[in-house]
Order: structure tokens, then sequence, then C-alpha cells
């Protein structure tokens, strides 16, 4: 498995100094269904629905905090909505969420469950040895996952040596998990900060060894 040094830019800490990143780093075997993690998504999605609005969760710290940080950056986050909010709207909204594979599904599951958004990628699949979080460029290039050409300017985005890979609102076309990723980085997002991280971070790390046979589980925090 690639070593791979994960870096906040200047620009990022100074328009939200609050950001702590979480990255996990495992070797796994991805599956195109898994009808065990589909019980647990449909047991957590009936919890969630008694628990929550489409209004309330505007006001969880998690959601609230990327919100303003893509504010902050220069984004509307009402125009591009970060994934975790658009994935517990979803439910809320009595749609059921998407099925793509294994590893994918459980990343919507620990997102909806923490509030943050999470990046998945293939770590063979990304360019170099570090990727950096910045904010994104007016005209920069960026091929959402089933998006098409997304707008990242005033976006935090992650770039590896070719390009953006990762923001809150998609992940990059180059960089997907497919049904034959073996090596998976997942970055759980902090815009609130560290509280409660480790723990959510413990939870996807669960999921992974359960539904994935996740081996070789690095955890790295950064800020």
């Amino acid at each position: 498995m690639k070593n791979l040094v994960i870096e906040v830019s200047e620009e990022l800490k100074q328009a939200w100094p609050q950001f702590r990143g979480a990255a996990v780093f495992a070797t796994v075997k991805n599956t195109a269904y898994n009808e065990e993690l589909w019980k647990r998504i449909d047991e957590f999605t009936v919890l969630y629905r008694s628990k929550y609005t489409t209004d309330s969760i505007k006001e969880m710290p998690a959601i609230q905090a990327t919100r303003q940080a893509y504010k902050k950056c220069g984004k509307d986050p009402s125009r591009y909505r970060p994934s975790s909010e658009a994935l517990c709207r979803r439910i809320l909204r009595g749609i059921p969420l998407y099925q793509i594979d294994t590893l994918v599904d459980l990343i919507n599951l620990a997102s909806i469950y923490s509030g943050h958004s999470i990046g998945g990628f293939d770590l063979d699949k990304i360019q170099g040895d570090r990727l950096v979080l910045g904010i994104g460029k007016a005209g920069e290039p960026y091929e959402g996952i089933g998006r098409g050409e997304l707008n990242i300017e005033g976006m935090p985005v992650y770039r590896d040596a070719v390009g953006g890979v990762g923001t809150p609102t998609s992940d990059n076309e180059r960089t997907k998990i497919s049904e034959g990723t073996t090596h998976l980085l997942a970055i759980m997002n902090g815009y609130s900060g560290s509280e409660g991280l480790e723990e959510n971070v413990t939870y996807m790390v669960d999921l992974l060894k359960e539904f994935a046979e996740a081996q070789e589980v690095k955890i790295v925090y950064f800020e």
C-alpha cells in the first residue's frame, strides 16, 4: 500500500482554522452488493427518520460547520450541497440511498451517521505522494462522479500531483472507487473540529472490517 502525505494549505487554514481531518488507509475487498450491510442501512434509516427532519439537520454541528466553511471559502452551500447534507436530506425525504457498491455504500452510511462529508478514493489511482487540501480556482477542471464538469471555484478541494480529486460535494471520476479497488483511502472531513471525530472514524473502520474485510488499517489525523 502506497504512502501518502496529507496536508492542509495555508489558504484553507486561514479561511477555516477549525478544520480537522482523519484519513483511513486500508487493504479491502469490495463487492457489488452486501445484503447484511443493507439490512444495517435500512435499520439506521428508520431510526434516523424518527429523530430528524430536513430542517433540524441544518443545526447538526458537522453539517452546519461544513456549510459555514463553504461560505468562508466562497461557495454557496445551498447551490452546491456538501454530500453529507445531501445524503441526510435524501433519506429524510423518503428516498432510498443509492446502491453503488459495498465500499461506497458503507462510506455513505458513515457520512450520514457522523454528519461529515467523507471522500472515498482508490488509493492506487492517486498520483504522486501527497494530497493537499486547498480551495478551488476559477476554471479549474474537475469531473464530479456522475455529475460531469463541476464548478469547484471557492470549494475546499484535495489535489494530487495531477489536480483535484475530492471536494465535500463530489469526488472526482479519476480516483473513484470501483469494484476492483483493493487499497482504500477514506477521508473524514471535520469542519466542526475534532469533537467526536475519533468516535466517528471508529464507526467507519468497524464497518470496513465487518463488510469489506479491511486489513492493514492505518488512521492518520491531520490539520
